[in-house]
Parts: structure tokens; sequence; C-alpha cells
């Protein structure tokens, strides 16, 4: 029995989903604006490329703790 995903990575297949690009397509993009804060980036995913709110935070939180070795 495999155990179900949780966290940020639980909303991975909407994500998918929803904006027809691959999660791989959004990190990439939030790794380039890594210098910037979590709420910077997530006004930025909703302004520029329209993502929902909680998307586009799942998005930058999962990046952001791998980034930091989490």
């Amino acid at each position: 029995m495999t155990d179900a995903v949780k966290g940020p990575a639980s909303y991975f297949p909407s994500i998918e989903k929803t904006y027809g690009q691959p999660v791989s397509h959004w990190l990439n993009m939030i790794a380039d604006l890594s210098d910037r804060k979590h709420m910077e980036i997530v006004t930025w995913l909703k302004a520029t490329h329209k993502l929902g709110h909680g998307h586009a935070n799942a998005l930058v939180a999962y990046a952001l703790a791998k980034g930091k070795g989490a």
C-alpha cells in the first residue's frame, strides 16, 4: 500500500491538469526567482501566469523547501 501524497505536492496533479504544464515547468521558473521572498513569487505567479493562490503558494512552498534541503 502506498502513502498518500501530503503537503504542497498534493496539489501537483491539479496544477498540471489546470494549467497544462508539468510541475517541473513551474519549479524551473521559481528557481530563477529564488532571490525573492515567498509571497513575492506567489504574487508574480498569480499576476503573470494567472495561477490561483493555492496552486501558486503550493509550488513556491515546495520549491523553497527543496532549496533549503528540506
